[in-house]
C-alpha cells in the first residue's frame, strides 16, 4: 500500500500582506573615484563655491555646475 501524501495548502489560503500605506522606495546608488579623479576635482570647487555661500548668507539656495578638461575648469 502507498503512504498517503499531503495535498498543498490552497493559495488563496494564505492572506494577503498589508502594506503601510506611506510606504516609499528609494533607489540609492553611488559611484567611487580614485584622488585626483577629475569627478572629485569638480566635487571639491563646487563644495567650496557652496560653503562660501552659506557663509555669507546661511539661507541661499545655490546651483553649482563644474567640469573639467584639460588645463580648464568650468563653473
Amino acid at each position: 500500500m502507498a503512504p498517503k501524501m499531503k495535498r498543498p495548502a490552497a493559495a488563496s489560503a494564505a492572506k494577503p500582506s498589508k502594506k503601510a500605506k506611506n510606504t516609499r522606495t528609494f533607489l540609492f546608488s553611488s559611484e567611487s573615484v580614485n584622488e585626483g579623479h577629475p569627478d572629485k576635482i569638480c566635487d571639491q570647487v563646487s563644495d567650496a563655491v557652496l560653503d562660501a555661500c552659506l557663509t555669507v548668507d546661511p539661507q541661499s539656495k545655490v546651483a553649482c555646475e563644474t567640469a573639467t578638461k584639460d588645463n580648464m575648469v568650468m563653473v
